[in-house]
């Protein structure tokens, strides 16, 4: 008999092979198949066996339950407030880097050089997030990014990048160099987040690495367009 169920709490690869293997060590289980990108497992067992026992097979960090028609819209519901409470450390970081970047440059008040410290700021702080978990941010990333999916390696050189870019802002270094190589691997991101949000996939954004556990949400979308438009208003005037 096979039976499908709901997995939350799954965030990388990692996550779903760890899942995936405690399912399979369980005494009459057959065969058990994690999908990360739907939130699920089969299960096939020799016989039913009963939530309980799943749930302590694998770790009190996932938890599993019945996959229910009935259940459909109380979860949408609670999903729409989770999320919206896991994007407050978002919203909160964003809100203070522009707060930052306005007394910086509000006496006399300097729009090219507030966004310059704006891109600045946004590198600096969004990297420092990333290397906090240097070895779980590529695999999340390469979960969206483009590059990344076919060059692994970029995972791991990806928070570096964005430091030097921070660097470079904040103490005006090649800034026409920034500005292009801003473009770039924004762009590249961009397009493998605007693919997941019509795929509808639920996974986690890297954007503040993995130390913040943050849905891909349109937000992330609107946080690249911010950056990519300041880069070009700032080309065109360079």
């Amino acid at each position: 008999m096979k039976h499908t169920y709901t997995v939350t709490g799954m965030t990388c690869n990692g996550c779903k092979t760890q899942v995936e293997e405690k399912l399979n060590k369980l005494e009459g289980v057959i065969n058990a198949t994690v999908n990360l990108e739907k939130s699920e497992a089969v299960v096939e067992m020799v016989k039913h066996l009963s939530i309980d026992t799943l749930q302590n097979a694998i770790s009190g960090k996932y938890t599993i339950s019945e996959k229910n028609i009935f259940q459909t819209t109380p979860h949408l519901v609670e999903a729409e407030k989770s999320e919206l409470q896991q994007l407050f450390p978002l919203f909160l970081i964003f809100g203070y880097i522009t707060i930052a970047a306005i007394l910086l440059n509000y006496n006399p008040w300097n729009g090219s050089s507030f966004m310059l410290d704006f891109m600045g700021l946004f590198y600096v702080v969004f990297s420092f997030f990333k290397l906090l978990d240097l070895k779980g941010f590529p695999e999340s990333f390469r979960m969206y990014d483009p590059l990344a999916k076919v060059v692994p390696v970029y995972g791991w050189v990806y928070p570096f990048i964005e430091a030097a870019l921070g660097v470079m802002f904040l103490m005006r270094i090649e800034i026409p160099v920034a500005l292009i190589l801003t473009l770039v691997i924004l762009g590249i991101t961009t397009i493998g987040v605007t693919k997941t949000l019509l795929d509808k996939k639920l996974i986690q954004c890297a954007c503040l690495g993995t130390a913040l556990k943050l849905p891909m949400t349109k937000a992330t979308f609107i946080e690249n367009s911010v950056m990519i438009v300041m880069a070009i208003i700032m080309l065109l005037n360079f």
